[in-house]
C-alpha cells in the first residue's frame, strides 16, 4: 500500500476514472480493516495450533529448541530471523490443515466451464470444502495426524490440494501479515511459558456442524523460570 501512496491531489485529478493510488485515509482503512478482519480468524488458528501442538509433546518439544536457539530468553526479535523459522512454518501449516479457519471457501464462475465432463454455467456459486480437501486420504497420507514434516522445504505440496487463505488473485489479502503475527505471538508465548494440557482439555477436539469446537478449548500455561546469567 506504501508503494501505492498518492496525494489527495492526485486521486482529484482522476476526474471520473479510478485513481491508480491509495491515499493516506485509504491506506489508513485498509490497515484498520486488515487488523479487525483477522483479529478473529488469527486468534482461532493460534488457539489450534497451540492445541495441536501440545497433544503432540514430541512436536512442541521442536519448535521450542528452534525458537530457544534462535532467541534465547530476552533476545530481541528480529523480522528477518522469524522468517526463516522452518519447524514454526511446518507446524502452522499443518495446523491449518488439520483445522482450517475457513472450512469451505466461495467463488462465483465468471464464465461457463468445462469440468470433468460436467459444465458450470456461468454466475454460479461454487464452493470448496476446504476442511474435507485437507482431510482427504487420497491426498494425504494419515490426514488425521499431525506432522508438521509433511510441510518440509523438501516436500513440494500442491497448492491446488491446500488452500487455507484462498488461492490466486482473490486469496486472503491479509496472509501475510496474519503469519508474520501468529509467528511473533508464538515465539513471545514459547519463550515465557510451557503449554500443557489440563483435566479440561478435550482430546480429541470435537467440532459442532460450523465447525467450532463444542467445548471451549482449554490449555494450562507455566511460566518458565530463567536461571539469571
Amino acid at each position: 500500500m506504501i508503494q501505492s501512496q498518492i496525494s489527495d491531489e492526485q486521486a482529484e485529478k482522476a476526474d471520473n476514472q479510478p485513481s491508480k493510488g491509495l491515499t493516506d485515509h485509504e491506506i489508513l482503512s485498509q490497515s484498520f480493516i486488515f487488523i479487525l478482519g483477522g483479529y478473529e480468524t488469527t486468534s482461532t488458528t493460534l488457539t489450534y495450533l497451540l492445541y495441536n501442538l501440545t497433544i503432540n509433546p514430541d512436536c512442541m518439544s521442536k519448535l521450542v529448541e528452534e525458537i530457544d536457539t534462535s532467541f534465547p530468553h530476552d533476545a530481541p526479535v528480529t523480522y528477518d530471523a522469524l522468517m526463516k523459522f522452518e519447524y514454526l512454518d511446518m507446524a502452522i501449516n499443518e495446523s491449518m490443515r488439520l483445522l482450517p479457519t475457513a472450512p469451505r471457501l466461495e467463488r462465483m464462475c465468471k464464465k461457463a466451464i468445462e469440468l470433468n465432463g460436467i459444465t458450470i454455467p456461468k454466475n454460479t456459486l461454487v464452493g470448496i470444502p476446504t476442511y474435507v480437501l485437507h482431510r482427504d486420504p487420497q491426498l494425504w497420507e494419515s490426514p488425521e495426524e499431525f506432522k508438521p514434516e509433511r510441510f518440509s522445504p523438501e516436500n513440494e505440496i500442491n497448492p491446488y490440494k491446500f488452500m487455507p487463505f484462498g488461492l490466486g488473485p482473490r486469496n486472503c489479502v491479509g496472509m501475510r501479515f496474519a503469519l508474520m503475527i501468529m509467528k511473533l505471538v508464538m515465539v513471545k508465548l514459547l519463550q515465557n511459558f510451557s503449554v500443557e494440557t489440563c483435566k479440561e482439555t478435550q482430546i480429541p477436539i470435537q467440532l459442532n456442524a460450523l465447525f467450532q469446537p463444542k467445548v471451549p478449548v482449554t490449555l494450562k500455561f507455566v511460566p518458565k523460570t530463567h536461571n539469571a546469567q
